[in-house]
């Protein structure tokens, strides 16, 4: 469905006037929906240092938070956090289910089950009965849908009102520009997936308002507009007219905040985190915020308790309102430079960027209303499009390079501040100083970019003279980066050049970073791309940041001489798996080992733990070809008598819709997919039940 409203667009920090035209192709949308994804990421950084801290300790230690403080704390910037994995990964849901608009809550569960690996990604594992994204995993995985999953009537009333839904909930705002109705709609089948009662009201109402700045900015009407989809009964509303009628007589936030505390504080509002005290503090900043980001930020991240979530939610609601422009006082963008993590079972789309996030959200928010995706300069993976962004790369040493965006140009004006060469690079696996990163949530991640795969550099000169190198950094046998040179440049004003470079062998050691060199003048970096199935092998490589390049569900996966020698799941199907989730047809080569287990083999188009096709050597003296989505189901089988620990070279091809296995040189299985057929995806090994073992793997273009 599309329809037509009035979409206010800010210039300058002004309003311009409205223009009626279709929600989703307005041209506008890609913006303020960046603007959206660095609001919260910018809001979740700021208040992450202070998670959980009370209001005294907080100003006794800052008296203010408004600006970043993670130094001041010994932490990170970019970390794993919850709020933001938990946005954008439970958003895939509309993509895996055919962008169809009557998304079911079972289906959102059914994501979750997907892309979580227990105890380690996007939720707080605290425990059944304590953590209630925990809980509700459990009552998913132990086969009760959704929306029974999160209910009270299941869970409690107290421990189904916990905050999780309400932080989860913004994209389902950002992909529903102008039609909160939507928007509140899809946060209620969202949050039922683990939450209930006033929970699920607290969230509608934050996606509805993130809908709704898009076309409003009256924070009066925004509030307004939300509270039309949650009963006037309900506690969550009571509690914003109370917040609204002491914001009308008292205009010092810290009094209207002592008050929230004494009449609806954690004392009356019991378990871990709920729900009505921290929505109070949304509110409260935001109103007293009087529509200012910075102010805003400083009010919600020095009010106390869940910070983070808190100024996360107010973020995304103000980076939509407001634009880009919301961030124009301070340097919010400069050191965050648009860098997220999304820790998944989907461990390829982990090290990403704001800008790519934000081209996702839109693009589903277009195929909701049945038009074609976005594709900025032909789908490359780096732009720059977007005003002022970086997409992640930056440069160790601000002081030698400057970063910035040349006017009427969309591209990267990087220059050359000192004699000596410098570099700007782009993150392409966990970097050097996350990984060790302690967040309490685990940074899975599979490497962007391999050996085989060609890069392409779109250089422009931008002085008389600029010279440099590309390069690219992988870590080596202890964890070092170690650099490899790549091809030369030397560009005059204006001259454009394009540079491809195919990636050398790396030993089996990820690259971590991609970049160039600037040894003189300035350069345009107007996009750079790398595409296709990468042509290596991942020798065993035990107690280096190689294995931390697998996603692993497995419960033991261990190394012995040259193999992966006990891959073991105790219950159920594990995958340990590698690559990323546009991977499409290619063909993958590993000696296996079948021991003990219901299944065992070779998984390829990985979409995480619940979607994939796999090679299983299966019951006693039969091999078969599997699919899962939704359930398992399989495609082809056939005898072979198959022998408990001895080893088979097994081969697996997948090319469109047909997937074909050899064993020890001898075509012996095919099938055909015609019912909804994964296209793309990564590859790796599966154990059901059970334990078996693999040679070096393998990976080619089919």
């Amino acid at each position: 469905m599309s329809s037509n409203f009035q979409f206010a667009v800010a210039e300058n920090g002004h309003w311009a006037d409205p223009n009626k035209i279709d929600r989703t192709s307005h041209p506008a949308y890609l913006e303020r929906v960046y603007a959206g994804v660095l609001g919260k990421l910018i809001g979740v950084y700021l208040g992450r240092p202070v998670e959980g801290w009370p209001y005294e300790k907080i100003t006794e230690e800052f008296g203010t938070v408004d600006f970043y403080i993670h130094e001041q704390r010994g932490r990170l910037l970019i970390v794993t956090d919850d709020d933001i994995s938990g946005t954008f990964t439970f958003l895939r849901a509309l993509e895996d289910y055919g962008f169809d608009p009557n998304l079911t809550s079972e289906q959102i569960g059914q994501t979750w089950l997907n892309y979580l690996i227990e105890k380690t990604t996007v939720l707080w594992w605290g425990g059944l009965g304590n953590s209630t994204e925990h809980t509700a995993y459990l009552r998913l995985k132990s086969g009760i849908k959704a929306p029974r999953s999160g209910s009270c009537e299941l869970n409690s009333k107290i421990l189904s009102e916990q905050i999780g839904a309400q932080i989860f909930i913004d994209g389902w705002g950002l992909i529903c520009p102008g039609d909160p109705a939507r928007a509140a709609s899809f946060a209620d089948r969202a949050a039922r997936v683990s939450h209930d009662g006033e929970a699920v009201y607290g969230a509608k109402i934050i996606a509805a308002m993130v809908a709704e700045a898009f076309v409003e900015s009256d924070l009066d009407r925004l509030l307004d507009k939300g509270l039309e989809f949650i009963p006037p009964s309900s506690t969550v509303s009571k509690l914003i007219s109370d917040v609204r009628d002491w914001h009308r007589v008292e205009k010092d936030w810290r009094a209207n905040r002592e008050r929230l505390q004494a009449e609806y504080g954690y004392d009356k509002y019991l378990g871990q985190c709920h729900l009505i005290p921290n929505h109070g503090l949304i509110i409260l900043s935001l109103l007293h915020g009087a529509g200012d980001f910075d102010e805003s930020m400083a009010i919600v991240n020095t009010a106390g308790w869940d910070t983070d979530c808190n100024s996360g939610n107010v973020g995304a609601i103000l980076g939509v309102r407001n634009g880009l422009a919301a961030f124009e006082k301070r340097d919010w963008r400069g050191p965050v430079a648009d860098r997220l993590y999304l820790p998944s079972a989907d461990g390829g789309r982990a090290i990403a960027d704001a800008a790519q996030e934000a081209v996702a959200v839109v693009n589903a928010g277009r195929a909701l209303d049945g038009l074609p995706p976005l594709a900025p300069k032909d789908g490359a993976r780096f732009t720059f499009e977007l005003p002022g962004s970086v997409q992640g790369w930056r440069t160790e040493q601000p002081a030698d390079l400057r970063l910035s965006r040349p006017t009427n140009s969309q591209g990267l004006l990087i220059e050359s501040r000192t004699d000596a060469p410098a570099r700007v690079f782009r993150d392409t696996f966990i970097p050097p100083e996350a990984k060790d990163m302690k967040t309490g949530y685990v940074l899975v991640a599979n490497p962007l970019l391999y050996p085989g795969h060609t890069v392409k550099f779109q250089l422009r000169g931008a002085s008389p003279q600029s010279a440099g190198r590309l390069y690219f950094a992988h870590y080596d046998e202890n964890d070092e980066s170690r650099f490899v040179e790549g091809p030369v440049f030397d560009l005059g004003e204006s001259q454009e050049l394009t540079l491809e470079w195919k990636m050398p062998e790396t030993g089996g050691y990820p690259i971590h970073e991609i970049g160039i060199e600037l040894r003189t003048g300035r350069v345009v970096l107007e996009q750079v791309d790398w595409k296709g199935i990468p042509d290596t092998s991942f020798p065993n490589l035990p107690g280096t940041m190689a294995a931390r390049a697998w996603a692993r569900s497995v419960d033991r996966f261990e190394y012995v001489r040259d193999r992966y020698d006990y891959l073991c799941q105790n219950e159920g199907v594990g995958l340990l798996t590698q690559g990323s989730r546009d991977w499409q047809d290619y063909r993958v080569e590993c000696r296996f080992t079948p021991k003990m287990a219901e299944a065992a083999g070779v998984a390829v188009r990985v979409q995480g733990l619940r979607r994939y096709y796999a090679v299983v050597f299966g019951a006693p003296g039969e091999i078969c070809i599997i699919k899962a989505l939704d359930g398992d189901s399989t495609l082809a089988r056939t005898s072979f008598p198959w022998e408990q620990f001895r080893d088979y070279e097994l081969e697996v091809e997948v090319k469109g819709n047909e997937i074909r296995a050899w064993v020890d040189g001898r075509l012996t299985l095919t099938a055909v997919d015609m019912d909804r057929p994964l296209t793309s995806g990564a590859f790796g090994f599966l154990i059901h039940s059970g334990c078996g073992g693999a040679g070096t793997p393998r990976i080619c273009p089919a």
